[in-house]
């Protein structure tokens, strides 16, 4: 079977892809913004490419479309779609039919944190010979890929409430039905299509209405928005992590989180030491470890596996070091995130000048609807740069308005790696955080301080 996808190069559209040629099928695909690291590993893998929306692309008629959510009606290649009868199904509608029947699906949902706990997970069925398949939002370093098939009936899925397509406005992670669900926090995002945390509230509770009683959700103790969601409904057995006297509890050795002792209803389990930082990081291996228990896991056996868990790229990714200058991408997005992600790097770096910056890219971000806490995420870092991407028409500079001395915005890449050359000096750590490409910026600015040198 050819199957043709639309917006191949987003991270769940790749996944879609890998899983579909892993099943034998013939696979192409067009996207408007090609860049690594998705490109780079569809293209290892043999799936041919296509840029932009041509109807072109489509005249050798393929078996099936699939749309991602990011195309919308007066695209080219959905209208030819539309115009001509082809036959088009949605990624999440695509994998819940062709890939997770009959499977036991370990979802991981919720606004932070779903990537790398999604990888945890993966890694520690993976590393306790459970070969489980997958499909996440980012690509983990201990596979190398962003999805798989898998040996085995277990399935681990990055369960996204964004919305599934543009004819079906639910969120992707209704199509799952997962057997163990992770529901890791709850903020609002997406203003693009949700009106209010209560509209996300609502797709949470649809997920929670489709696992079975037999079936485990994991939460947080403390987090008001998954509570509210539970108290609407739930049917299934629980367990709790994070901050209280009983369920998944840590007590910290390391001041990053990089080492801590793990506890259930108040007994040890171990200690985990890993490679990752961050308060974060620590509540997202929590709850790994307690997904994996629910697949026969010993919580013994995962916390030993975290010591081989090599992250994912993009989440406080080492890009390179010159003249004493780290450079580091992450994929932070949201001003929670952001925070955690500027605080995680302070408790490693002590007294080294963090130097943040920005790319306001997600959609939410581009429609200024952060920008009251997104200077206030900002305020661990010593100095913070800001790109304008084209289409912003908000105030970018009114996020940083209260650091009139250490705070900046650019409109220009380029001009932008000339100001972080210029400013940076030994020792400082440079932190770039976007949900895009930034135009390279991290290969660029590379290449330029080396230059300087």
């Amino acid at each position: 079977m050819h199957i043709h996808i639309l917006g191949i190069c987003g991270t769940f559209m790749g996944g879609i892809a890998l899983l579909a040629r892993a099943m034998g099928h013939e696979v192409s695909g067009s996207d408007a913004n090609v860049y690594p690291p998705m490109s780079t590993q569809l293209e290892e893998q043999g799936i041919r490419l296509m840029e932009g929306y041509a109807p072109a692309h489509l005249e050798r008629t393929p078996d099936c479309v699939v749309i991602g959510n990011a195309l919308s009606r007066g695209n080219p290649a959905v209208e030819y779609v539309l115009d001509k009868g082809l036959p088009y199904t949605s990624g999440p509608q695509w994998l819940a039919e062709h890939v997770l029947q009959g499977r036991w699906v370990l979802a991981v949902a919720g606004t932070h944190g779903k990537t790398t706990t999604s990888s945890i997970l993966a890694w520690l069925l993976e590393d306790n010979d459970l070969s489980p398949g997958f499909l996440i939002g980012g690509i983990p370093k201990n596979f190398g890929l962003s999805a798989r098939l898998g040996e085995t009936p277990f399935f681990v899925v990055e369960a996204d409430e964004y919305d599934t397509a543009f004819f079906d406005k639910r969120s992707k992670f209704v199509h799952y039905r997962p057997r163990t669900a992770i529901l890791n926090n709850l903020e609002f995002d997406h203003a693009d299509i949700f009106a209010d945390l209560g509209a996300i509230k609502t797709q949470f509770h649809h997920l929670v209405r489709t696992i079975p009683a037999s079936g485990l959700i994991i939460a947080p103790h403390d987090d008001e928005a998954i509570n509210d969601v539970l108290q609407w409904g739930c049917w299934s057995d629980m367990e709790h992590f994070g901050e209280g006297d009983e369920g998944w509890t840590t007590e910290d050795i390391s001041a990053d989180a990089s080492q801590f002792r793990v506890l259930l209803n108040g007994q040890q389990q171990g200690i985990v030491s890993w490679s990752l930082i961050g308060q974060h990081n620590k509540l997202n291996a929590l709850a790994a470890i307690a997904a994996a228990r629910h697949v026969g896991i010993t919580p013994a056996h995962a916390i030993d596996s975290m010591s081989r868990f090599e992250s994912i790229k993009r989440r406080m990714e080492l890009r390179g070091k010159v003249r004493d200058i780290t450079v580091y991408d992450d994929f932070a997005h949201h001003p929670t995130a952001i925070k955690l992600t500027v605080e995680g790097l302070r408790k490693q770096v002590g007294t080294g000048r963090i130097l943040a910056v920005l790319e306001p890219r997600s959609n939410t971000m581009r429609m200024g609807v952060h920008v009251d806490t997104l200077g206030p995420s900002l305020n661990g870092a010593d100095q913070v740069y800001i790109y304008k991407p084209k289409g912003v028409d908000w105030q970018v500079d009114h996020a940083i308005s209260h650091r009139p001395d250490s705070g900046w915005v650019y409109e220009d890449t380029q001009q932008l790696i000339v100001a972080l050359v210029a400013e940076s000096q030994s020792g400082d750590h440079i932190l770039i955080m976007s949900n895009g490409g930034f135009e390279n910026i991290h290969t660029r600015l590379l290449e330029a301080l080396s230059d300087k040198g």
